[in-house]
């Protein structure tokens, strides 16, 4: 098997990975990372595809991706701070902001929890899952998805999605990989420097929500909660979709 011309062993030598599985179609990245770290795969595998025929989003939505149409990964971490899961998605959006901003014409926002935009149209999205052992996290599984193809409507969403401009999909993922393992290895809560630049990057400080709750959205907290300002005062939300009115 290969992806995107490449296969599992150069990969893996490009990449300074133990194991990469990669694939041009396989239902789920992120199902298949599981199953691979089920069977006892090592922090830093990387499950690649071409395209998803049941790709996975929050809240367990269900779409499919155009072959070829962007990078479908899942990487495999082991980590030992149950704290940092909490704040994994955000801090996996922090990373990859500035390496993807290489590749877009303005900068990359970020939508809580887990979205990354170009203006108001969304060019990626984070899904972590982790998978518990004796109150302690086993694995986690960091699932990335970012637009190559031109873009589009995402119905499931109901937005417009924007794309990455003139990108090799093998370049940005060398890219990608070592910033997704620095999140990983990231611990505790979100530091006062991670806070500032969220604040500098975040879509929708400011703005009117109708979900989690209706209010204006006043940022987020040290352990990844949404603040929300409403007439009954200020309200720290960690569940929910982030809905603009």
């Amino acid at each position: 098997m290969s992806w995107y011309g490449q296969d599992a062993a150069a990969l893996e030598q490009m990449l300074a990975l133990p194991r990469v599985l990669a694939a041009e179609t396989l239902s789920s990245t992120m199902d298949a990372a599981h199953a691979e770290a089920a069977a006892g795969a090592p922090a830093g595998t990387l499950v690649l595809a071409e395209e998803q025929r049941a790709g996975r989003g929050r809240g367990g939505n269900r779409w499919r991706s155009a072959p070829r149409g962007g990078i479908w990964m899942t990487l495999i971490e082991r980590p030992s701070d149950a704290a940092a899961l909490e704040v994994l998605s955000l801090r996996v959006g922090l990373r990859l902001a500035p390496v993807l901003e290489r590749w877009t014409s303005s900068a990359v926002r970020l939508k809580w929890p887990n979205d990354l935009f170009v203006g108001d149209d969304k060019l990626a999205g984070v899904l972590i899952e982790a998978r518990w052992r004796d109150q302690r996290p086993d694995w986690v599984a960091i699932g990335v998805g970012v637009n190559l193809g031109h873009p589009a409507r995402d119905v499931a969403a109901a937005l417009r999605t924007a794309a990455l401009q003139d990108a090799d999909a093998v370049t940005v993922v060398a890219e990608l990989v070592p910033a997704l393992r620095a999140a990983a290895f990231a611990r505790g809560a979100l530091s006062t420097q991670e806070l500032a630049d969220f604040a500098a990057r975040d879509l929708t400080v400011g703005r009117q929500l109708s979900s989690p709750s209706v209010g204006t959205a006043r940022g987020i907290t040290p352990d990844g909660a949404l603040l929300i300002e409403s007439s009954q005062g200020l309200t720290s939300y960690r569940a929910g979709s982030l809905v603009l009115s």
